[in-house]
C-alpha cells in the first residue's frame, strides 16, 4: 500500500516493483517477540532477501496486503516467518517512518508502526525469510546497539533509539493508542 506523507493511501503496487533506487513510500510494519524474561528475538533476514540479506533484526517485518489489518499482518508474518501463532500484540510507535539506501543504490522507504509481541514459544524459522533467530536479554541488545557494537538493519537501528525511551522493561512499556495510526494503517 502506497502512501502519502501524512499516511493516507494513495495506492498499491506489487511488492516485487516498489523496492529500487525510486522506492515510494509503502506501508509496513515492524515486531520486536520477547518472552517473559524480556528477551528479544532477533532475526538474521535471509541471504537472498532484496533489501539487507543476512542482516540481523528485529523479530519480523512486513507489509501489510490491502484492506489487511495491520495487527492481522503482524500475527500473520510471524506465523509464516518464525512459526509463532498467539502471544499479546501491542502497537509502541504507531507513527515510525525511516528511508534507508543500501550500498548498490536500492532504497527502502517506510512507514512502518512498531509492535511488540510477548509469546513463551520456540521460533521455527522459515528459510525462505530468516537465516537464523537467536534469543538476547533486551538490556544487552539496546547497549550494543546504541553503543554501536552491534551491526543490525537500519531501520531497528532507529527503532531501538525509540523504543529504549519508553523504559528499562520491555514488558512494562505502555501501548500507544491505536488512534494515532496513520490513516491508512487504521
Amino acid at each position: 500500500m502506497l502512501v502519502d506523507t501524512d499516511g493516507n493511501a494513495i495506492g498499491t503496487a506489487a511488492k516485487a516493483t516498489v523496492h529500487g533506487p525510486d522506492t515510494p513510500l509503502h506501508l509496513a510494519f515492524s515486531s520486536y517477540v520477547f518472552d517473559e524474561r524480556g528477551r528479544v528475538l532477533l532475526s538474521r533476514r535471509a541471504a537472498h532477501k532484496i533489501t539487507w540479506p543476512g542482516a540481523w533484526t528485529n523479530s519480523c517485518c512486513g507489509h501489510p496486503l490491502p484492506g489487511e489489518p495491520l495487527q492481522q499482518a503482524v500475527t500473520r508474518r510471524l506465523s509464516y516467518e518464525l512459526g509463532l501463532e498467539g502471544g499479546r500484540l501491542d502497537l509502541l510507535l504507531p507513527r515510525f517512518s525511516y528511508r534507508a539506501v543500501m550500498e548498490n543504490g536500492i532504497v527502502e522507504r517506510e512507514l512502518c508502526p512498531v509492535y511488540r509481541v510477548v509469546a513463551d514459544a520456540e521460533a521455527v524459522p522459515n528459510p525462505d525469510e530468516v537465516g537464523e533467530v537467536r534469543w538476547m536479554p533486551w538490556k544487552e541488545f539496546t547497549d550494543g546497539v546504541l553503543g554501536g557494537h552491534l551491526v543490525i538493519s537500519p531501520w531497528c537501528r532507529e527503532q531501538v533509539s525509540q523504543l529504549a525511551e519508553l523504559g528499562a522493561d520491555p514488558l512494562t512499556w505502555r501501548p500507544a493508542d491505536p488512534a494515532d495510526l496513520p490513516p491508512a494503517a487504521r
